[in-house]
């Protein structure tokens, strides 16, 4: 759920917003002086700030000014002045909108949604999120190459860490050592398929409370090695 944040010191309007707010799905706070709305947008993470300009403590241009020196976070600026300086200044300190009382509460929502949404494409073709896979208590982040068994973080060489995640990444599918082998070190390897039972035997060793009794590399005799789910 996203999170706005509202800093606004006429009570009765930051009500009016955070109930329409509310209304569509958003989780939202109100800060009702510039001192603990800045704070507030300091020191916690939200997806939106709506920020009135006159307010008591600190400004709206001073918060602004101070977020965008450390923070990416869409801001929408609120206020019942008309002149065009004080839009000017607002969106030159880093505003992403600005707005002029009195407005609709309905056109306020849209802009939110507009604004989240379009933040979300800027980070989503910038940040390649990390790909995580989680299965009981083995923790593998696929991205950052790390891997976690309840909570302690192991240590796994390149290929330890290449064979564990191809099979976390294919759960209950049985593989030969020759599958494995080709999948894993190809043509790069001098060796056989005795390097897959090496490497898994350290990988148990890693992963496994008891590796006489595998919970996840299981040994399918005759065949290969499944991880189970």
């Amino acid at each position: 759920m996203n999170k706005i944040l509202i800093v606004e010191d006429e009570e009765a309007i930051a009500d009016l917003e955070k109930d329409y707010l509310e209304l569509s799905g958003f989780e939202v706070e109100v800060a009702n002086d510039g001192e603990v709305g800045l704070s507030k947008a300091l020191g916690e993470d939200y997806n939106l700030i709506i920020l009135d300009l006159m307010l008591p403590g600190v400004d709206g241009f001073e918060i602004c000014r101070r977020v965008r020196d450390e923070k990416n976070t869409p801001i929408i600026m609120i206020s019942a002045k008309k002149d065009d300086i004080d839009k000017i200044r607002g969106l030159g300190l880093g505003a992403d909108d600005y707005m002029t009382k009195p407005f609709s509460p309905s056109e306020l929502v849209a802009r939110v949604k507009a604004h989240l949404a379009r933040y979300e494409r800027l980070i989503g073709s910038t940040i390649e999120e990390n790909k995580v896979i989680e299965i009981r208590g083995l923790k593998i982040d696929t991205t950052a190459r790390r891997v976690w068994v309840n909570g302690e973080e192991k240590t796994f060489t390149t290929k330890e860490f290449d064979l564990l995640t191809f099979l976390a990444s294919h759960p209950n599918h049985v593989y030969t050592k020759d599958q494995l082998f080709s999948e894993i070190w190809d043509m790069e390897s001098i060796g056989d398929i005795a390097t897959v039972t090496v490497h898994i035997k350290k990988i148990r060793e890693k992963i496994e409370f008891d590796t006489s009794k595998p919970q996840y590399i299981e040994t399918i005799w005759g065949v290969g090695y499944r991880f189970k789910v």
